[in-house]
C-alpha cells in the first residue's frame, strides 16, 4: 500500500472519529480536510462514508453491555422492546429522505462553501438553543428509557437536516433532543445508540451503491481509515460524557461560526483553493 495513501487514510479516520459524535459536523470536517490533502474523487466519497463504521464500532463497544440487554431482551423485556422501537422510529425519517434525495443532496451541497455556510448557520442555531435552556423547565425528560416513541419521531425528524452536509447529525439529533424538552444526558446518548443504525445503513447503502468502483486493493487504506475511526471515536466518546456532566454546548457553536468564517474567507480570498 502506498505510504502517502496511507497517510491520507488515517488522517481522514482519525478526523471522522474525532468529529462524528461531537456537534461540528464529521462530514464537513471530511469533506474540508480531504480537500487540504488534496485527497478528491468519487472513490474517496464512498471511503468518507465507508470509515463510519468504525465510529459505529466504538459506540458499539462503549454500550455492548446495554445492547446485549437490548438483544436479548427484544422477544420479553417491555422495557427493551419500547427502547429499540423508539431508535427505529427515529431512523426512518432520515433514511427514507436520504435514500430519496441522496444523489441531489451529494451533487448540490457536498462543497466547501456550503458546508461552511451549515457550519456557521448551525452555530447559531446553538447558541440560540443553550440560551434558551437556561431559562427553560427542567427537562422533561431524563432518560432514553423515558422517550416515548413521538420523542424518538421528533428526534429523527431532527437528525434529517443532518443530511445538509455540514449540518452535523450529532449535533441535530443532541440539540434538537434538547429542544424537546431531553436531557442534555439522554439527548446525548440517544444520538449514540441512534447513530449505530444510522452509520450502518448509511455504509451499507454507499459502498453497495458504488461498488463497482471498488476493489480488493482498496480494503487496506479503507481499513486503515476505519480503524483510526474506530480508536479516536471511542476516545472522544469517552471525553464528552464526561464534558456533558458539567458543560454545554456553546464552545462548539462558536468553533463552528468561526472556522466556517475562516473557509469562506479563505476561498474567497483565493488562499485555498477548496474543492471536492
Amino acid at each position: 500500500m502506498d505510504v502517502t495513501l496511507a497517510l491520507k487514510a488515517l488522517i481522514m479516520g482519525i478526523v471522522e472519529g474525532l468529529t462524528e459524535f461531537l456537534p461540528i459536523s464529521s462530514t464537513g470536517h471530511l469533506i474540508l480536510t480531504a480537500s487540504l490533502l488534496d485527497f478528491t474523487g468519487e472513490k474517496v466519497k464512498v471511503f468518507e462514508i465507508a470509515i463510519q463504521a468504525g465510529a459505529m464500532l466504538a459506540v458499539c463497544w462503549e454500550y455492548r453491555v446495554r445492547i446485549a440487554s437490548v438483544l436479548t431482551g427484544l422477544f420479553s423485556d417491555p422495557k427493551a422492546q419500547r427502547f429499540a422501537l423508539n431508535v427505529l422510529i427515529a431512523f426512518t425519517p432520515a433514511a427514507a429522505l436520504g435514500f430519496l434525495f441522496n444523489k441531489a443532496i451529494t451533487a448540490k451541497l457536498f462543497s466547501p462553501v456550503p458546508v461552511a455556510l451549515a457550519f456557521i448557520v448551525g452555530g447559531f442555531v446553538i447558541l440560540w438553543v443553550e440560551k434558551r435552556n437556561k431559562t427553560a423547565p427542567k427537562a422533561r425528560v431524563e432518560s432514553v428509557d423515558d422517550m416515548t416513541a413521538l420523542d424518538a419521531l421528533k428526534v429523527g425528524i431532527a437528525q434529517s437536516f443532518a443530511l445538509i452536509p455540514g449540518t452535523s447529525r450529532s449535533g441535530a439529533t443532541i440539540i434538537g433532543g434538547m429542544l424537546f424538552g431531553l436531557s442534555r444526558k439522554a439527548a446525548t446518548e440517544f444520538s449514540f445508540f441512534l447513530a449505530i443504525p444510522t452509520l450502518f445503513g448509511a455504509t451499507i447503502y454507499s459502498v453497495y451503491k458504488q461498488r463497482d468502483l471498488l476493489s480488493a486493493v482498496d480494503l487496506p487504506w479503507f481499513g486503515v481509515g476505519a480503524a483510526a475511526s474506530f480508536v479516536s471515536a471511542f476516545l472522544c466518546v469517552r471525553w464528552l460524557l464526561r464534558y456533558i456532566s458539567s458543560h454545554d454546548f456553546t464552545i462548539f457553536a462558536w468553533y463552528r461560526i468561526v472556522f466556517g468564517i475562516i473557509v469562506i474567507a479563505t476561498a474567497y480570498a483565493g488562499v485555498v483553493e477548496w474543492v471536492h
